[in-house]
């Protein structure tokens, strides 16, 4: 099974100008909690509700300030044809619950461990990954 097989092609996306409470807003709206950053269709990071609440409001910041300033840059991304064993290594090794599905520099999907979690054959890559996303002393950016 491939990436392109479980992705979410329906993905909102934030300039990097977007301010931080547009981001929250568009994350309520679409009950997701991370949204690529694009420059046109080539994603520059990601921002996520962590980001938030860590890098803006637990900084002192008032939601104000621009998704470029707290964003993820240089995120984990994999191509529509990975195999999703491996988009869940990716998601084990770099502690990360959403990867974003890049084709030729262009932004065409999301896979979230949520998206793994539902495939039955793939319920062991989902557990392995989350417990290590779970474990202390990582990025936890996504």
């Amino acid at each position: 099974m491939k990436a392109k097989d479980i992705m979410s092609t329906d993905v909102v996306c934030l300039s990097r100008d977007d301010t931080v409470e547009r981001a929250a807003q568009l994350m309520e709206q679409n009950d997701i909690g991370a949204i690529p950053v694009c420059d046109g269709s080539r994603v520059v990071g990601i921002v996520t509700d962590r980001d938030i609440a860590l890098r803006s409001l637990g900084a002192g910041g008032d939601g104000h300030q621009t998704v470029g300033q707290i964003m993820t840059t240089h995120p984990v991304v994999a191509d529509p044809e990975t195999d999703v064993h491996e988009v869940a290594r990716l998601m084990s090794e770099h502690q990360v619950r959403r990867i974003p599905i890049v084709q030729q520099g262009s932004l065409v999907g999301i896979v979230s461990l949520g998206d793994i979690s539902k495939e039955p054959q793939l319920e062991d890559n989902a557990e392995i990954a989350l417990s290590n996303i779970s474990q202390p002393g990582g990025s936890h950016t996504t």
